[in-house]
């Protein structure tokens, strides 16, 4: 997963500064299905593993005074996203990405749980980073 670091560091930034987060800090962990599964758990109420997960520093706060502006903690299953790359046919390189953008916009307020339009939209900008990052 290390061999993958300044790409996904490059797409994070993309994302915060075209949302003008540009000074925003967002933490990446890159663990094991038994982690994730544990977080899921403990923070979800949902016991099983998943793809990713976001952990908003502050939700519905606006930024403190001074300091950075901490958004929040992305965990992705590095098992889960082999074996998502596997079934999609795609590159895991490429999974990775997808879930690093889904965490970060969800970090940003975006969520697709609420409505289709929610959902569509999240889609939308998926869409948008991983195509830039795949032309």
């Amino acid at each position: 997963a290390n061999r993958y670091r300044r790409r996904m560091e490059a797409l994070a930034r993309k994302i915060l500064s075209d949302w003008d987060r540009a000074d925003g800090e967002v933490s990446v962990l890159i663990t094991d299905d038994e982690e994730v599964h544990d977080l899921n758990r403990t923070y979800r109420g949902v016991d099983r593993p998943t793809d990713v997960l976001s952990f908003a520093q502050r939700e519905g706060e606006g930024s403190p005074s001074g300091g950075a502006d901490l958004l929040g903690d992305v965990v992705i299953s590095f098992e889960t996203a082999c074996r998502q790359a596997e079934e999609r046919d795609v590159r895991l390189e490429d999974e990775l990405m997808r879930l690093l953008v889904h965490g970060v916009l969800h970090l940003l307020g975006l969520d697709h749980e609420g409505s289709e339009e929610d959902a569509a939209r999240m889609r939308s900008m998926e869409e948008k980073y991983l195509g830039e990052q795949l032309s």
